[in-house]
């Protein structure tokens, strides 16, 4: 990590700005699930990862209070990790197939992962307040993130979250905007960045991966979608 993201990592990382959030992350670490009492919670906003050179920007949600919010790290520890970053290792984004700690080893080669909402949500619903107050760490970490050319939204509000930054960044968002949906693309040209491409999945959680409405093939076409995209210069 560069000196500049590990800077940033470390703001993030302190962060107290959200009470709700803050008493939500810390009522999680002070009542665990039977099968991770005794562990000792990260119980902090838990910061993007991935190889700084990335030119693709993986976008969740929020950590999970079990996942992220034990752990430290967004979607590892939990099943909607289990099944992304499954994925990555088929498709040559992670070296492993599996997280379940910070220092198991996992890498990622030409990916970065972050989750626009930083600490753990109570029901995994953030406020779109909530998004306000984390959406200049998202912004901060793009622009050190300078190689991205395509972003993948898992579900609709990082797809919206997604569309907020880059427009914010000043790229032109058609009116209306581009809608979410799984397999979704919009093209969209970033000031200094030339075009971008973001694309559209169902999120990773076990709600979807569970019943079937997302499965492994459908999320292994959207990652080769993204690998062609960045194969083709788009």
């Amino acid at each position: 990590m560069n000196r500049k993201l590990a800077t940033l990592t470390r703001e993030i990382e302190a962060c107290t700005a959200c009470p709700r959030l803050v008493a939500w992350r810390e009522e999680s670490t002070a009542k665990p699930p039977r099968r991770f009492a005794g562990e000792s919670y990260w119980a902090r906003p838990v910061p993007g990862f991935g190889d700084p050179a990335a030119r693709l920007l993986i976008v969740g949600l929020a950590p999970a209070a079990h996942g992220g919010n034990r752990t430290g790290r967004v979607f590892t520890g939990d099943s909607s990790g289990d099944f992304l970053f499954a994925a990555l290792h088929r498709a040559g984004f992670a070296n492993q197939p599996i997280s379940v700690r910070r220092s198991d080893g996992l890498a990622l080669a030409g990916a970065y992962v972050l989750a626009p909402v930083r600490c753990a949500p109570p029901d995994n619903r953030p406020t779109p307040d909530e998004f306000d107050r984390c959406r200049p760490f998202f912004a901060r970490e793009l622009a050190l993130l300078p190689n991205v050319g395509v972003f993948l939204a898992l579900g609709g509000l990082a797809w919206a979250s997604a569309l907020r930054v880059l427009g914010d960044a000043g790229a032109a968002i058609p009116r209306p905007a581009p809608p979410f949906g799984h397999g979704a693309e919009a093209a969209l040209d970033l000031p200094g960045r030339g075009r971008v491409s973001l694309l559209g999945s169902y999120h990773v959680s076990r709600q979807n991966t569970n019943t079937g409405r997302l499965t492994p093939d459908m999320f292994d076409a959207v990652l080769a979608r993204a690998r062609y995209l960045l194969a083709s210069g788009r």
